[in-house]
């Protein structure tokens, strides 16, 4: 797979928004630079051989001073690694190839990672179930695999099962649907109205109340509304 030339206007789209699925390496350079051309091939080949586990672009910094100020780049060649949007290795300076396949080799997904990676990818409670065994506090199985308990039915098996891991906005979810399940949007004002006047002495309605809330999503112009509402009754 060949380098993608990054500018400042595809940085965010092509190095931190891809880095949330797969390793993106940058590779900071300039065309008077000489051990930039000496390690460019290097680290091409080697990131080539990964099958696209690896992604690696390159960054012309003299076109694109923003990404460099970003990094803050003091010589170049310069190179960093980016998983999930943020940095987690690199190395500055030219390097000789097997220096490069050590830098490689710790980014790229192991054969469990990978294999993790297929069964989650394939969804069904079988795969999901191998990986949790292969992995036991795997968050994306355990996120995926509670979504298909609740599904099911089998709502204290699914909030069982997410407690393995701590609370994030996916678990609060899976959680607030095992508690209420799905009820229909225009029911949501009927019945956020009527647990009001309940959620300071009533715990279970409390609960209730934002669980309704979390199903509903911050995207819900109601949503904030209803917090304020709820945050008067309390105090």
């Amino acid at each position: 797979m060949a380098a993608i030339d990054v500018t400042d206007a595809t940085f965010e789209s092509e190095v931190i928004e891809k880095s949330k699925d797969v390793t993106v390496v940058v590779d900071l350079w300039a065309p008077w630079c000489g051990p930039c051309k000496t390690l460019g091939p290097i680290i091409e080949s080697v990131v080539d051989a990964t099958d696209g586990k690896v992604v690696l672009v390159k960054v012309n910094i003299d076109e694109n001073p923003a990404i460099g100020q970003a990094f803050k780049v003091q010589s170049i060649p310069a190179v960093y690694a980016l998983q999930d949007g943020a940095v987690v290795n690199g190395f500055m300076g030219a390097q000789p190839e097997h220096e490069v396949q050590a830098f490689i080799d710790s980014l790229a997904p192991s054969e469990q990672e990978q294999a993790i990676s297929e069964l989650i990818a394939g969804g069904d409670e079988g795969s999901l179930r191998i990986a949790l065994q292969m992995e036991p506090a795997n968050e994306d199985a355990i996120g995926a695999l509670g979504e298909l308990l609740v599904a099911d039915g089998r709502v204290e098996e699914a909030l069982a099962l997410i407690e393995r891991i701590p609370e994030n906005d996916r678990t609060r979810k899976i959680a607030a649907s095992a508690r209420v399940g799905e009820t229909p949007d225009d029911d949501n004002d009927s019945k956020l109205t009527a647990l009001l006047d309940q959620v300071k002495d009533d715990d279970d309605a409390r609960q209730q109340f934002v669980d309704i809330l979390e199903l509903m999503g911050a995207d819900d112009p109601r949503t904030a509304s209803y917090r304020r509402q709820l945050t008067m009754r309390l105090y």
